[in-house]
């Protein structure tokens, strides 16, 4: 069967007609299984960002590259190319998928398609523009607690994210600390903060607080549907995200939402930290998309929520600790116990 065919259909949801080409360029180095490599989507103007990131991590990478279908297209590929004769690490490490299309921030057709193509049995959902402050490889491979939740696909792992207040503070990575002492140092100045401050919801449950003083790792209690901060986890089993999530806006949320309904827990590292790379969005676009994505995003609440629901049923793990995490975040929608009930007297 074609390949064209097959990813088509297994990229069927997304706006189309899409021409996918995996490992456009695929990366010389042999990686362990157990790595974790980061999955992350980069549009054209954010290649210099890529470049840096694949010298700073010195890891495996899956990169979904949108490329416009129009006048832009060969500009783009020549100064793809261009950036790997620059940087060698880009081809150690960096394996290229290129989506060529029409449509504009389909971002989690684009994670989907990076997590589909990851080579290792854990990955990173990561944007580019945060900076890897920490070796956080080396915090997972040397906690045995951890990496025993990762393999068992019943825990993601949190790296908290940070910014600076004042956005030009937060332009030049080599001023960024490179430990938590430093880090915390700068905290107490009140120059930098958890990720999206003016969004407490979006990093909130991380508990910011609490991880200061942790020493270890610990569970993500305070879970709320807006959640999305940058995770660790297995890539088999786990869900992938809704490509009908178009534009910015609940697109991340939702696919950490599905994550943890399918009984998936956040676990925090205590010692680890991403810094974001100032970068300046086109807020009006933002702001539209965002109205439309609310709306969807509260339809697709209700319908995980039913479909898991059926699914831990007819699997006869309702009553187990796999279901906890549903059955306490879908209580929250009106008129979900009422349905459930009736399909358990079914």
């Amino acid at each position: 069967m074609p390949e064209d065919i097959v990813l088509s259909k297994v990229f069927s949801d997304a706006m189309g007609p899409s021409k996918v080409i995996p490992y456009y360029f695929k990366a010389s180095e042999s990686f362990d299984q157990e790595d974790v490599t980061i999955a992350t989507l980069v549009t054209h103007n954010r290649f210099a960002v890529l470049s840096r990131l694949a010298t700073r991590y010195q890891g495996p990478i899956s990169v979904a590259i949108h490329v416009n279908d129009d006048y832009s297209r060969d500009r783009i590929l020549s100064d793809l190319h261009k950036m790997y004769e620059v940087n060698p690490d880009m081809g150690r490490f960096v394996d290229i998928h290129l989506v060529i299309d029409k449509f504009d921030r389909q971002f989690n057709m684009w994670r989907n398609i990076a997590k589909f193509f990851t080579r290792t049995d854990y990955l990173m959902m990561l944007d580019v523009d945060f900076h890897i402050c920490t070796d956080f490889r080396n915090s997972l491979k040397t906690n045995t607690e951890l990496m025993s939740i990762l393999r068992s696909g019943k825990g993601a792992i949190v790296v908290p994210a940070f910014e600076y207040i004042q956005e030009e503070d937060g332009e030049d990575w080599r001023d960024f600390p490179k430990d938590k002492e430093a880090l915390i140092n700068i905290v107490l100045t009140e120059q930098i903060d958890m990720f999206h401050l003016g969004w407490t919801r979006g990093h909130g449950s991380t508990d910011y607080k609490k991880w200061y003083k942790a020493t270890e790792h610990y569970k993500v209690e305070d879970y709320n549907y807006s959640y999305e901060p940058y995770v660790i986890y297995k890539k088999e089993g786990s869900p992938w995200c809704d490509e009908r999530f178009v534009g910015y806006g609940a697109n991340k949320a939702a696919c950490l939402y599905e994550i943890y309904l399918a009984g998936i827990d956040y676990w925090v590292l205590p010692n680890d930290f991403l810094i974001h790379q100032t970068h300046h969005y086109p807020e009006e676009t933002r702001a539209k998309e965002r109205k439309y994505n609310k709306k969807l995003y509260d339809y697709f609440r209700e319908e995980i929520c039913l479909r898991y629901s059926r699914i831990m049923i007819s699997a006869s793990i309702w009553d187990t600790s796999s279901a906890d995490n549903l059955k306490r975040e879908c209580s929250k929608i009106k008129g979900f116990k009422e349905v459930v009930g009736r399909i358990l007297q079914l």
